[in-house]
């Protein structure tokens, strides 16, 4: 068993499911989407993409990719926190929830095509 893939595979699993953790609930309501819930979901994202810029493959082209999707859209949820709470004054309101939520969505998907993707070299992989 190599321990580096073993790293490099939990990463990328935790930062799927610390996305989906922060994603799932009613879109627009405050109290199912906790802010250290996608700091946590951004933190291993960027762990996960780091670890992918060692591969020099075709394939470690495109998880970098799906990376780097899941990233820029994690830090835009953040952002759009941010900015609501403590740039413009509104606060948290439903309109303001569901975009960060969405956002956060968008970084789900590219994270579970990571997976399959993973997956799928791993199936494809021959002793």
């Amino acid at each position: 068993m190599n321990p580096e893939k073993v790293v490099f595979g939990f990463f990328i699993v935790l930062a799927l499911t610390l996305n989906f953790g922060f994603f799932f609930g009613e879109l627009d309501n405050p109290d199912h989407h906790h802010v250290y819930e996608l700091f946590a979901a951004v933190v291993v994202n960027v762990i996960a993409t780091v670890l992918k810029f060692g591969d020099r493959t075709q394939m470690g082209a495109v998880l970098l990719s799906t990376s780097l999707v899941a990233v820029l859209q994690l830090f835009a949820a953040a952002l759009v926190w941010g900015v609501a709470e403590h740039i413009s004054g509104t606060g948290m309101s439903p309109v303001v929830m569901a975009s960060i939520v969405s956002l956060s969505g968008g970084a789900m998907l590219a994270n579970v095509v990571s997976v399959v993707l993973l997956v799928i070299e791993t199936v494809m992989l021959r002793r």
